[in-house]
């Protein structure tokens, strides 16, 4: 079985990296290799390597600035995953997705039959990108919420930054949803791995894969002060410095969803 992973580098890339066995044959590819920007970069890596497997760990996720670049960001959000559908023949597809497809309004956490209704450029991308990987005859769309890894760019790392310079932050309360580990999702994505391995492909469709619980932005915060200082970091910033403000008191370009829960129980 040959494996061709893209985003190699990225948070989910490099965990799964990290867990793949080393007898497997795996090709994996950063932007140097398959810059999904160019338009047949993705199609052109999977013809020449022709894998039983392509998993999709690549993706624009500056969200933000997808607002004022929406076409960019389609084009690696979407029009590459596109591509690979197109070409990865009887091949299994594996893509990630987000909860940022959904627009935070429903009050429970959401199942995967749930409509779709993105608030921002970047959310209809990666609908876009969903919708283009179910074009594979054999797929698995994994919706994600809130991802989070050692040595990467995430809000856990950008909040104790910020808490070793400043005395108090000011977070918000009002968005909802479950912080998610790369490694979480990189075990999953090997289980389902090693089920094509042995010939017990899992079913095709959309699952989500999230962490259990919930919190805000506001409470993840605090815990990730309270648990660094615990564990010896020096912080200028206490938990209890870190004030609870709504999301319209920091106005950003792309609106977030209130309501980032993900019922896993289809896939569990």
């Amino acid at each position: 079985m040959k494996l061709m992973l893209f985003g190699k580098d990225g948070q989910v890339g490099s965990a799964l990296l990290a867990v793949l066995p080393p007898a497997w044959d795996v090709v994996a590819l950063g932007r140097r290799d398959a810059d999904l920007a160019v338009a047949g970069a993705a199609a052109d890596a999977i013809r020449r390597g022709r894998p039983d497997i392509v998993v999709n760990a690549a993706a624009w996720t500056a969200v933000d600035r997808a607002e004022s670049e929406p076409a960019a960001a389609r084009r690696v959000n979407a029009e590459a995953v596109a591509e690979m559908a197109g070409a990865v023949g009887d091949g299994l597809l594996i893509h990630y997705s987000s909860d940022y497809v959904f627009d935070g309004r429903k009050a429970g956490a959401y199942l995967e039959t749930d409509p779709t209704a993105p608030l921002s450029a970047y959310g209809l991308s990666k609908q876009l990108g969903e919708v283009a990987a179910r074009r594979a005859p054999r797929h698995l769309v994994l919706r994600t919420s809130w991802v989070h890894a050692p040595r990467h760019a995430n809000f856990a790392a950008t909040i104790l930054r910020l808490a070793a310079e400043r005395d108090s932050l000011r977070v918000v309360a009002d968005q909802v949803g479950a912080p998610t580990a790369a490694a979480l999702i990189a075990e999953v994505t090997l289980r389902a791995i090693s089920m094509v391995d042995s010939g017990r492909s899992p079913p095709a469709g959309t699952y989500h894969l999230a962490a259990k619980g919930e919190t805000s932005w506001h409470g993840y915060a605090r815990f990730l002060v309270d648990a660094a200082r615990a564990s010896g970091a020096v912080l200028r910033c206490r938990a209890d410095a870190i004030a609870a403000i709504a999301s319209s008191d920091y106005p950003q370009p792309a609106r977030r969803p209130g309501n980032s829960r993900l019922d896993t129980r289809k896939l569990e």
